[in-house]
């Protein structure tokens, strides 16, 4: 008998773990349902969305006069831009836990267009890349009228996703779902977007995550061009020359 009772409420207890494990893996926060973003997301050691107490996407942010800040997910934007004061604490938090994260300039804080990266300034010990020579000049004659551009310039997406090379700011393509994926070439799109699955790993690695079946459904319904993705020619801006 007691061995007929025990087996019961075993058989029981394994029956009431079966039907509650999946519900606490797949945790819903609202519009959120990110459980499995979050998963990978811990994986790269990142800090906290100050909304919510799950780990920030790097490629989800907005500019702010200090910098980005940085969510993990779209729906806790409205809810910050509506009363950035009440989390500035968590802000500064997420800030000091990025300060030594590697990132790239990867726009101009004059023209906010992609960096040249033979052109550059050194302000205060700090080297400050521009587009083109006009820019040069102009930062170099107002550094702080261009500061709060110059905090929200950079990108944590250091490597190529698919060739592993650093990345090169003029060479990126901006995904239908928002996120801006950098290459260290024009050639490293195509390969990244007919299979995200083998190249995702990297981006994951460095922040960045992505929902590529979004991704695919967005394409399919208004497609996307090998070229302009954004409206901008990948394989050369072309735009050291242009007049400011």
């Amino acid at each position: 008998m007691n061995r007929l009772l025990l087996g019961t409420l075993f058989g029981s207890a394994l029956l009431v773990g079966m039907g509650t494990s999946p519900a606490l893996a797949q945790h819903d926060h609202g519009t959120h349902g990110h459980g499995a973003h979050a998963e990978k997301a811990k994986a790269a050691a990142l800090p906290n969305c100050p909304l919510m107490n799950e780990p920030v996407n790097l490629a989800l942010s907005v500019a702010t006069d200090d910098g980005p800040v940085y969510f993990c997910c779209d729906g806790c934007i409205p809810k910050f831009q509506r009363n950035p004061g009440k989390y500035a604490t968590k802000v500064a938090a997420q800030r000091k836990a990025l300060a030594n994260r590697p990132k790239v300039q990867v726009t101009c804080p004059v023209s906010k267009e992609p960096v040249d990266g033979k052109l550059s300034v050194e302000v205060g010990g700090k080297k400050v890349y521009l587009c083109c020579k006009g820019c040069v000049s102009k930062y170099k004659a107002d550094p702080a009228k261009y500061a709060s551009a110059l905090a929200n310039s950079y990108s944590f997406q250091t490597k190529c996703p698919v060739m592993g090379g650093d990345i090169n700011p003029t060479v990126f393509s901006k995904l239908s779902t928002g996120e801006t994926i950098y290459y260290c070439c024009a050639g490293c799109d195509k390969p990244l977007r007919k299979n995200p699955a083998k190249y995702n790993k990297s981006l994951v690695s460095q922040g960045i995550m992505v929902n590529w079946a979004e991704v695919k459904k967005a394409d399919s319904g208004k497609g996307h061009g090998g070229k302009g993705h954004g409206g901008h020619d990948h394989g050369a801006h072309g735009h050291g020359d242009h007049d400011h």
